[in-house]
């Protein structure tokens, strides 16, 4: 495609997915306390069902991955697909990309009626152009880019198959 600048390759991606979970696991240090991964649809659930099968190999408590669905330029409602009680749980925000941090923010809508025990946020990839207070904990790769560049992680059969700027 012209235009279309490679900046992970598959093999990237999947170690920096791998990185991040490694780098979860160790912030969860033996807390045996159930975790929910909530992966923002749709490439953000991929990146959050990536995680979840490498953080299996880190912790053993549970882990439970849903998905939040919301519109991500006019975020009025967010629909999960499971309702859970969060209280006392780690809760997780997967997402792809984020660019100026509203999809994460508004993605922590549903969890205000709760008392988790953590809340961390995690994405592939971050660009440096934040309009809201919302910084990714766990970030895969971090890039300047114009306002202009959209990025587009690649997903295929439910795996990340890489990301690019067009």
């Amino acid at each position: 495609m012209p235009g279309k600048k490679n900046i992970l390759n598959k093999e990237a991606a999947i170690q920096k997915l791998h990185r991040m979970a490694l780098e979860l696991a160790e912030n969860l240090n033996g807390d045996e306390t159930p975790v929910v991964l909530i992966g923002i649809r749709n490439s953000g659930m991929a990146v959050a069902e990536k995680i979840g099968s490498f953080l299996k190999q880190y912790i053993s408590g549970e882990i439970r991955i849903i998905a939040a669905s919301l519109d991500k330029t006019l975020p009025q409602e967010v629909t999960l697909s499971e309702a859970i009680d969060f209280n006392g749980l780690h809760v997780v925000l997967v997402d792809d990309v984020t660019n100026s941090g509203k999809t994460l923010l508004y993605a922590l809508k549903p969890l205000l009626a709760f008392h988790p025990k953590s809340i961390q946020t995690m994405v592939l990839v971050e660009r440096m152009h934040k309009l809201f207070p919302v910084k990714p904990d766990y970030v895969g790769l971090s890039i300047a880019t114009t306002l202009q560049d959209h990025i587009q992680v690649e997903v295929a059969g439910g795996e990340v198959e890489g990301a690019y700027i067009v």
